[in-house]
């Protein structure tokens, strides 16, 4: 067997060079190949800007490109170079799935802010999504549902705005934010009453604010309303440096996530965090990548 597997791969490494550049396949291709076949999970699944930049890649382009080819369907980004980098997307044939923005509910402003309507503008008719997280001065405390009605009314003319560009909205749970738990936004959009208002799943926060007993509880109250989710590497409970890992690395059981999803019927994207993960980007990318690749192949 070990001599098969010698013979094999000397055969793999005097061949494939020559088929790649006759076939254009890319190693992205290849390593989904390698892997095992089919996945279980088919949603779309993209990184956010968290964890795309470093001293190699600092351009919208070679974020893109780095995107590509690692095999990731797109990047979820910051309110900054939206233009450049749709165009680079583009050009990649890739998707910018939201953009992380967010409001203050000061209980004097109800509409949108100025920032938010420019967002709007630079995104109509794009494929894509408001990704709102959301403070308040007014009402610090987090959870605070005091701060509801405040919130509603800046949201439903947020939504409504949107709309009119073919915009999603998704609410951005938070810890520490007024809007801090998957709870709290799932309360919010049914005052809102918008088709196009959801929210987002975010694994390392509900880690965070000790909720990840009830994760398939909440995942299930969630599902009509949910437009995102986001995974990465985890333990159970510490700082951010144990809660967001390269998918892959950490105690907590990540498949059991998306096993759960699948359940549900979940379809939508699923977003990688790498915030603040040490080394270099395309090293830790690949890494969540082939991560991602083993728990989708899992969650039967």
């Amino acid at each position: 067997m070990k001599k098969n597997h010698t013979l094999n791969r000397r055969h793999f490494l005097t061949v494939t060079p020559a088929l790649l550049a006759v076939i254009g396949i890319s190693s992205a291709f290849l390593s989904a190949s390698v892997s095992g076949g089919e996945l279980a999970m088919k949603n779309p699944f993209f990184a956010m800007d968290t964890g795309t930049r470093d001293e190699q890649h600092k351009t919208p382009e070679s974020q893109a490109r780095l995107l590509k080819e690692l095999g990731y369907a797109g990047v979820g980004w910051s309110p900054g170079q939206v233009p450049e980098m749709l165009a680079a997307l583009d050009h990649e044939g890739l998707r910018m799935f939201n953009v992380y923005i967010g409001v203050d509910i000061d209980g004097v402003n109800r509409t949108a802010p100025a920032p938010i309507v420019k967002l709007i503008e630079q995104l109509r008719g794009r494929d894509t999504a408001l990704w709102l997280y959301v403070t308040s001065k007014k009402h610090p405390k987090p959870s605070d549902e005091s701060g509801d009605e405040d919130a509603v009314a800046m949201l439903r003319d947020i939504a409504d705005r949107a709309d009119t560009a073919h915009l999603k909205v998704a609410l951005y749970p938070h810890t520490g934010f007024w809007l801090e738990r998957v709870q709290d936004a799932l309360r919010v959009a049914r005052q809102v009453d918008r088709k196009n208002l959801g929210v987002t799943f975010n694994l390392c926060h509900c880690l965070k604010v000790g909720d990840e007993a009830r994760i398939p509880e909440l995942l299930e109250q969630a599902r009509p309303f949910l437009f995102f989710v986001s995974i990465n590497g985890a333990d159970h409970t510490g700082n951010w440096d144990r809660l967001i890992q390269p998918l892959g690395q950490g105690e907590f059981d990540v498949a059991s996530v998306l096993k759960t999803l699948k359940k549900i019927g979940y379809q939508a994207p699923i977003g990688l965090q790498h915030y603040a993960v040490k080394g270099p980007v395309q090293e830790k990318l690949r890494q969540s990548m082939d991560g991602w690749r083993k728990l989708a192949a899992q969650a039967e």
